[in-house]
């Protein structure tokens, strides 16, 4: 529950930054001048950027919680046997072991987005952050390609 209050009120932040610097913008393209119209345009520009970047993370991030409850309903959900640092981060040599366990379940069942779902977990137990959120894509895909009540919790 704190990971969603914390993007709650990242977001907020982020909103409020939007809004400020959006007003700088336009009185800076209100000043006619050149330099204040090119710099005015920029700063209302990479702010809708950015926003546009975190509707794209809240929505992946959402998903990926309904294809984690779906999971837990089914029973399904996948168990790691890591060892843990004091910091409560995998040691490698585990993480690595269970890497190994739930990439096969991937390649055998290549349409099976809970493989691929348990995959993205192994990955990033073994800090592999690119190829974990690649994994989790994956299995966002999928689920709606071809279980499209995974998604509907």
């Amino acid at each position: 529950m704190s990971s969603k209050i914390s993007a709650l009120v990242m977001t907020a932040l982020t909103v409020l930054y939007v809004i400020l610097l959006g007003d700088k913008g336009f009185i800076l393209i209100a000043s006619g001048r050149l330099a204040g119209v090119v710099m005015g345009s920029v700063l209302l520009v990479l702010p809708a950027v950015g926003l546009v970047g975190i509707v794209f993370e809240l929505r992946f991030g959402l998903r990926l919680e309904r294809l984690a409850k779906t999971l837990i309903a089914r029973g399904d959900y996948p168990e790691f046997n890591l060892d843990v640092r004091p910091s409560g981060r995998a040691t490698r040599a585990s993480a690595d072991a269970e890497f190994e366990r739930f990439s096969r379940a991937a390649q055998e069942a290549p349409e099976a987005w809970s493989a691929w779902f348990a995959l993205g977990m192994a990955y990033d137990a073994a800090g592999d952050r690119r190829r974990a959120r690649a994994a989790m894509r994956r299995a966002i895909k999928l689920a709606v390609a071809n279980d499209a009540s995974a998604l509907q919790r």
